[in-house]
């Protein structure tokens, strides 16, 4: 009988030792994907504000090509009504 309580106490003291290993390296992982999720909140921040960036960038280019467009319409129109005159 007293055997029969010595293997019930090293199978429980096994178990619980087991349990503990397997509580810290869930405890370990969690931790982890906490600090994976705040960088991956970082990432898709600065992703957007690179996209903002960009977009901004673009909008002033197609401004500024629009209004050169303009100009040497103008510019084209000028030296034609100048050869007209010409004639």
């Amino acid at each position: 009988m007293e055997n029969i309580n010595n293997i019930t106490v090293l199978f429980g003291t096994l178990i619980t030792l087991l349990l503990s290993v397997v509580a810290y390296f869930i405890k370990q992982l969690h931790t982890d994907f906490k600090s994976m999720e705040k960088d991956l909140v970082e990432v898709k921040t600065m992703a957007l504000i690179i996209k903002t960036e960009f977009k901004s960038g673009n909008d002033l280019l197609n401004q500024k090509v629009e209004y050169l467009e303009k100009r040497v319409n103008n510019i084209e129109l000028t030296i034609l009504k100048n050869q007209d005159y010409e004639k």
